[in-house]
């Protein structure tokens, strides 16, 4: 059977309508399947928390579905009558009404003892499974369909993955700029059902018309489509290749979300760049071949090297996604160009799916479980471009030792002469030596393609420095939430959480009263609030996001304080005095409530006069900590006369406006400090601090507007930030930010 021609074949007015109706109903499952994903992490995002992780572990739950819809219409096409599979199928269709419109369970809270990822993975496939299950079947079943419809090109279906994957991409697109910025989770949540009903009459439809062309199929393609099977080294090349770029998705996804955000845009560019480098990828482009690859490939390898060698600053991340993202393109344009070449025929469609899926699920469970325990830092990204590397050994096998020994000592040269040696962060300000290591690895690439064994050998060589301990940390460790890291520089202990520090103390203060530091310092904003008049006659302080723990060193005598923190693994740092004494010199009796403040607060009747919400990891914001019905319940929980402390420093979100946009709505009054210190408070251990406070009773804020270092904050007068619709670009920083 030849599957060689997969453009759209030209056709009768029978035909076409074939063609059309199989398409229509491929792309709108594939339209509804993809734009689901964004949506239902939104949903759960409230749930869980804002942590990169969570659409990581999405990926994987959807990937494994897949496995498990493929399976499923394999399963069916091969046992099943073709009437049998069209009942059964649309029986599974009507099961999947019941789960909709898609929401998540009220009564569910967050349980901070058990895993995080599996709790995840439990709301959606309670929330999702269902109805995504559904829809994963679709791709092979509806080709596998089409192939017994007696429709033109029949026995080569594979021009309608091109429909699956051009309504994938433009439902990942149509998310973030269309339905995410302008309508509500519920508004979208009952679109989507209008859709997967119109799509149960297309798949009602092409299951007619293939059973209706069935009966004119020639026995000889009935019979083959069950008679081939393929041999488990081509499934386990097929399992390969295909787990590269999704891996590689991932890693990158979660490299730019850390920094700016669990939100839809960040999830889908990345997804939808690996979408569109399968749609041309398995288009009939004579020109693009694994040849007319090679230099494009290999230089996307040499980019990688130094994006996850972090010679490119990590705080650059608009920087760092301008470069990721044709690097990712061309490394999976690479890939699935690979998995084309090697597509079997149309009786082996569903099993070559199958592969692709798994290896997909693969590179999830790599990035969401295995790598979360098996490092302490985010090596996913340099292990899969080692991996990539070997992609060229799929096209030619075999090699000699000469080729290791050669790899390694060009490899070696690479280090000495762009100094990598020394330490990559002496190449984090020097960019053109930055583009000499990009050359050098580039021309070595290039000049030992033909031995290919070289590439994955000279790549694991120059990769080195991504496995690098920079920082020699005192602790480090990795929980769903993200990476953590202690160490000694300069008199100093810093803790960083991603990419960024959030807290210092000094090591000459260990054994006695430390002085809070970086943002909580004496004079910054929040410890003007505490150390007030106010602040020292409350008798109830609430801190969500425990840190360092500095601000306890504020604590007087007579007061209750209570921590928030959603990652046990910030409490142990907090509490080890080994590494940070804030906690065990000022409130050792003080507790760490486990799990999303939000969640925690309304559960029990607190009743606070300052309440501090200092929740950042990295830079990520969040969202669901800071709309208005997650103020209005801080609000709940606070005296007539308290005060809501909001520490919004961030190098790319300006959260001034939507918090007085919320306050306004809410009758609260809010004011705003940016303080930006010098030189001399900077060698004391003070920060550039961002901070807005709230409060019912508006004689309070003006009393601390009174000294002139807080600002009245008018609403601009927009919507405010809602659960169901909250846009946190249009909070995003136009202009170049200093780092904090």
């Amino acid at each position: 059977m030849s599957v060689s021609n997969l453009d759209v074949p030209k056709t009768s007015r029978f035909g076409s309508a074939t063609i059309a109706i199989f398409c229509a109903a491929i792309f709108t499952s594939a339209s509804l399947l993809f734009f689901v994903q964004p949506l239902f992490a939104k949903l759960v995002l409230p749930k869980i928390g804002g942590a990169p992780a969570v659409w990581t572990t999405a990926m994987l739950f959807f990937q494994v579905v897949l496995i498990f819809g493929y399976v499923y219409a394999h399963l069916l096409t091969k046992f099943l009558p073709l009437r049998w599979q069209i009942i059964a199928h649309f029986a599974f269709w009507v099961a999947a009404l019941t789960f909709l419109p898609l929401s998540t369970s009220e009564s569910w809270s967050y349980d901070a003892a058990t895993s995080t990822a599996l709790q995840t993975l439990g709301l959606f496939a309670v929330g999702v499974g269902v109805p995504f299950a559904v829809l994963s079947a679709n791709a092979p079943l509806l080709q596998a369909w089409y192939a017994r419809s007696g429709g033109p090109s029949a026995d080569g279906p594979y021009f309608l993955y091109s429909a699956s994957n051009v309504g994938s991409l433009l439902a990942l697109l149509a998310f973030p700029l269309v339905a995410d910025p302008f309508f509500g989770a519920a508004e979208i949540s009952r679109a989507w059902l209008v859709g997967f009903a119109l799509f149960g009459a297309l798949l009602l439809g092409s299951g007619m018309i293939a059973l209706r062309g069935s009966r004119h199929t020639k026995p000889s393609v009935q019979t083959a489509l069950k008679a081939s099977f393929p041999t488990l080294r081509q499934i386990a090349v097929w399992v390969f290749v295909a787990f590269i770029p999704s891996s590689l998705m991932l890693s990158f996804t979660t490299r730019v979300s850390t920094d700016l955000g669990a939100l839809p845009l960040i999830w889908v560019v990345p997804l939808a760049v690996y979408i569109l480098s399968f749609i041309i990828a398995f288009a009939k482009w004579k020109h693009l071949t694994l040849d007319a690859l090679n230099l494009p490939m290999l230089a996307a390898l040499a980019a990688g090297v130094l994006l996850v060698s972090k010679v490119v600053s990590e705080h650059d991340a608009p920087v760092v996604i301008l470069l990721y993202v044709p690097v990712l393109f061309i490394i999976a344009l690479f890939a699935h160009r690979l998995l084309y070449d090697m597509r079997p025929s149309a009786e082996q469609l569903t099993v070559f799916y199958i592969a692709l899926s798994m290896g997909g699920a693969i590179g999830g469970l790599f990035n969401s479980i295995v790598a979360p325990i098996a490092f302490t830092r985010e090596l996913e990204a340099p292990i899969t471009m080692i991996l990539a590397g070997g992609l060229f050994l799929v096209r030619a096998p075999g090699f000699a030792l000469r080729h290791v020994i050669m790899g390694i000592a060009a490899s070696v040269f690479i280090l000495v002469i762009a100094g990598a040696t020394r330490g990559v962060a002496a190449l984090s300000a020097d960019i053109p030596r930055a583009g000499a290591l990009f050359v050098l690895i580039f021309a070595v690439l290039y000049l030992f393609r033909a031995q290919a064994m070289r590439i994955p050998v000279v790549l694991t060589v120059v990769l080195l420095p991504a496995f690098a301990v920079k920082n020699n940390p005192v602790f480090e460790d990795r929980s769903f939430f993200g990476v953590h890291s202690v160490y000694s520089s300069k008199g100093y202990r810093l803790y960083k959480n991603g990419t960024t520090v959030h807290g210092w103390q000094r090591e000459s203060e260990y054994g006695t009263r430390p002085t809070p530091l970086s943002y909580y310092h004496p004079e910054e904003p929040m410890a003007q609030v505490i150390t007030s008049d106010f602040g020292k006659q409350s008798n109830s302080i609430g801190i969500v996001g425990l840190g360092t723990g500095a601000l306890a060193c504020y604590r007087q005598p007579a007061q209750n304080w209570d921590f928030f923190e959603i990652d046990a693994t910030v409490d142990q740092i907090a509490r080890d005095p080994s590494l940070f004494t804030y906690l065990s010199e000022c409130t050792p009796d003080s507790e760490t409530h486990l799990g999303d403040a939000r969640i925690v607060l309304k559960q029990k009747p607190f009743a606070f006069d300052i309440l501090v919400l200092d929740a950042y990891s990295s830079d990520a914001i969040p969202l669901h900590l800071i709309t208005r019905e997650a103020v209005e319940m801080y609000t709940s929980r606070l005296a007539d006369d308290g005060v809501l402390v909001f520490h919004i420093t961030n190098r790319f979100y300006d959260l001034v406006q939507p918090l007085a946009r919320i306050a306004d709505s809410l009758n609260l009054t809010a004011a705003h400090q940016q303080l930006a210190v010098g030189k001399e408070q900077v060698e004391t251990g003070a920060a550039t601090s961002s901070v807005v406070i709230l409060s019912p009773d508006k004689s309070r804020i003006e009393s601390f507007a009174q000294d002139g270092n807080w600002q009245i904050v008018e609403t601009d007068g927009a919507l405010p930030w809602t659960d169901g619709k909250a846009n946190l670009l249009s909070a995003l920083k136009l202009l170049k930010n200093r780092d904090h």
